[in-house]
């Protein structure tokens, strides 16, 4: 974490999420903005990983915490509050008292992207700190919940590199989806992998993603993670 919030590895990204910090939303106009990588949020032996896309502009780029102060987060952690995932259903700054339990948060790419659009070479750019999160999670982590295709799409082959077996054809990204990758010589453990619609105002504003979706999905995630009783 220490190491990944000083990275400068990609010129547009590093333009932008330094342009938004200094322009800053009108609602904001008095807070310092982060205005730096984002590392992940939750504890170091998490069982339960939830990997979205990047932090949002004037969201995670502001806040420094994955998901922190921002639409798509109100309905997260809502949702991992009624999961018994999350100390309290709100998530406004860091230091507001959130908590989460045996889950940890993190992102394919680690800075705010202009029009929430990272490019391939960006994603690729960025992928050796999810793999080395991954390879730090890898003895306590037994479930995944991807939130949306590109999230699904980034984190199939960092999987595979890592040891896990990804069945062939690749499995494909859905809300609901939910696959077995079985356990290898490189990996004592199977991983459980769930896919969820993104939370994005795109998706919960359209009613196309609820909350109680998203608390069911993390509900048989963390189920499979042994962090709630079979139900």
């Amino acid at each position: 974490d220490d190491a990944l919030v000083d990275c400068r590895a990609c010129p547009r990204l590093v333009a932008w999420r330094e342009q938004v910090a200094r322009e800053k939303r009108a609602a904001f106009r008095d807070e310092e903005y982060w205005g730096r990588p984002v590392p992940g949020f939750g504890p170091a032996d998490a069982s339960l990983l939830i990997v979205g896309l990047a932090p949002a502009a004037h969201g995670g780029n502001r806040t420094g915490r994955m998901f922190t102060g921002d639409r798509s987060g109100d309905v997260l952690y809502a949702a991992l509050y009624d999961a018994g995932l999350a100390s309290q259903p709100t998530a406004t700054h860091i230091g507001d008292g959130l908590e989460l339990f045996g889950t940890r948060i993190t992102s394919p790419v680690h800075c705010a992207p202009p029009a929430n659009r990272p490019t391939v070479v960006e994603r690729d750019t960025c992928r050796h700190w999810l793999e080395q999160e991954l390879d730090l999670l890898s003895p306590t982590l037994r479930s995944v919940v991807v939130l949306g295709g590109f999230g699904w799409q980034a984190l199939l082959p960092v999987l595979s590199a890592a040891g896990w077996a990804i069945p062939v054809p690749r499995p494909k990204f859905g809300h609901g989806a939910h696959v077995l990758l079985a356990p290898t010589e490189a990996r004592e453990y199977p991983l459980y992998l769930f896919g969820c619609y993104h939370v994005s105002q795109q998706n919960t504003f359209t009613g196309r993603l609820t909350k109680e979706m998203v608390t069911d999905v993390l509900r048989d995630a963390a189920r499979a993670a042994s962090l709630l009783p079979p139900g």
